[in-house]
């Protein structure tokens, strides 16, 4: 493993149950209970887990930005869509590519990105 690099996330999730479903169904990660409040992800891409917490992680509160990658970004929103998340901005371009945000069941806010 190599030193002083990220190796983990952990992000709040008031409803951890929703959140598991959603994120399984949506993208197909995995995840690992350590009791009743702490769930850890796997198969994401990095390693890291969601905490039972009433906070919500959005980017207009100056929570950090999880942004995943698609190599097809229309069929990762209508996957999202399918699995319950909600569309908090529509695809739009930037430099260097397209996204969209969304938010899971807990309210948190992540983007997807592809070229």
């Amino acid at each position: 493993m190599t030193s002083e690099k990220i190796n983990y996330i952990e992000l709040p999730a008031s409803n951890l149950e929703g959140t598991k479903r959603f994120f399984s169904d949506a993208f197909g990660w995995q995840f690992v209970d350590y009791g009743p409040d702490y769930v850890a992800i796997q198969n994401a891409g990095l390693d890291g887990g969601f905490y039972r917490s009433p906070l919500v992680a959005e980017v207009g509160k100056g929570s950090a930005l999880v942004v995943l990658y698609s190599s097809d970004l229309e069929a990762s929103l209508n996957k999202v869509e399918q699995a319950g998340g909600k569309i908090v901005k529509s695809i739009f371009s930037f430099p260097g590519g397209r996204r969209f945000h969304f938010s899971d069941p807990s309210g948190n806010e992540y983007a997807v990105w592809s070229e």
